[in-house]
């Protein structure tokens, strides 16, 4: 049976707009549209998510795999962020990735 979802690798870039980019690749034992990563966050060091990506189907047949967002918006001063993973099961858990920012 699948865990929770693990965020395994992560890639921040500033945009040239100020906006970020993340690419994050997450591990998780899908098992078809019951139990399945659908979605990670980027959240700020107080709890706001700044960006979420919802995944809409499984991923059983390419583990680990990677998605991107763009258009994330993080106020000056916020100098990393915490990206974690959610299952379709478990909700939120699984390792989550602290990103620091690089603010150039």
């Amino acid at each position: 049976m699948a865990g929770e979802v693990d965020v395994v690798d992560v890639k921040a870039e500033r945009q040239s707009n100020g906006e970020w980019r993340f690419s994050v690749t997450l591990l998780h034992g899908d098992e078809g549209w019951d139990h399945y990563a659908d979605r990670w966050d980027v959240v700020g060091p107080d709890g706001t998510v700044y960006g979420k990506r919802v995944l809409a189907h499984p991923h059983e047949n390419e583990q680990p795999f990677t998605r991107s967002l763009s258009g994330v918006a993080i106020p000056e001063g916020v100098t990393s962020v915490t990206v974690r993973g959610n299952d379709s099961v478990h909700g939120l858990g699984g390792k989550e990735m602290v990103v620091e920012l690089d603010q150039n």
